[in-house]
Parts: structure tokens; C-alpha cells; sequence
């Protein structure tokens, strides 16, 4: 019976770990020699696959447990800083492309982002006041 608490993949498995290995690698027969060497393979070959361990390791995880350990690898964080270094030139070459649209004095003066929105509202208004006059 589970408790509030407890799931599905926190309980003990029900069968013994040699069980597993026979399942995988095609039932759990035995008999002749030639059987019990493909067995033998079959359970190197599963020892021998990389990640493997790690996938057992991660299933006893909840969810978000497992979202975190993938997100602190090496690889996700320089994938993750790319895309966000991708997203933030993009963004900055928007307001570039909208500062360069806007009527200010002086024309090269630096703005600041919230100062390139505060006016292309004033001068978008402006705009809309002279189209309806």
C-alpha cells in the first residue's frame, strides 16, 4: 500500500536482481552450456553500457530532483549561457534598430532601455495625435 508520500518507483523491486538480468536477455531459461554463455554476455553487455548506472541512480528520483542534477552538468550550463547570450544580443539589437527610429536631441545620445520605451510611447502618441488632427 503507498503512503501519501511514497510513489510507485520508491518501492523495493519485487524481483532479485538476477531475475532482471535473465528478463532482459531473454527470459529466464536455462539449461544447455551454450544458454547459460549468452546469458553471461548478455549480462556483461548490460554492466558494460555506459549511463546505465546512472539511469538506475536517477529513477528513484522525483522529477524535479532529476530536472535539477541534468541542469547542473557542465555541458547544459554552456548550452543554457549560448542560447541565453543569443537571446540577450538579440534583444539589444532590437532596441538598437527601435533607438535608431526615434527623433531625440542630440541624435547620437546614449539611452537606456527603459528610456528607448518611455519614448517611442511619447512619440508614438505624438504620431496618432498628428494623424487624427
Amino acid at each position: 500500500m503507498l503512503n501519501s508520500d511514497q510513489t510507485e518507483i520508491d518501492l523495493p523491486p519485487t524481483h532479485s536482481e538476477s531475475e532482471s538480468v535473465f528478463s532482459d536477455c531473454g527470459g529466464g531459461r536455462t539449461g544447455s552450456a551454450e544458454d547459460a554463455g549468452s546469458v553471461g554476455l548478455c549480462a556483461q553487455s548490460r554492466i558494460a553500457e555506459p549511463g546505465e548506472a546512472v539511469k538506475k541512480d536517477l529513477q528513484h528520483l522525483s522529477r524535479e530532483e532529476r530536472r535539477r542534477r541534468r541542469r547542473a552538468t557542465a555541458k547544459y550550463r554552456t548550452a543554457h549561457a549560448t542560447r541565453e547570450r543569443i537571446r540577450v544580443e538579440a534583444f539589444n539589437m532590437a532596441f538598437a534598430e527601435l533607438r535608431k527610429l526615434l527623433p531625440t536631441l542630440p541624435p547620437d545620445k546614449k539611452l537606456s532601455k527603459i528610456e528607448i520605451l518611455r519614448l517611442a510611447i511619447c512619440y508614438i502618441s505624438y504620431l496618432n495625435h498628428v494623424l487624427d488632427v
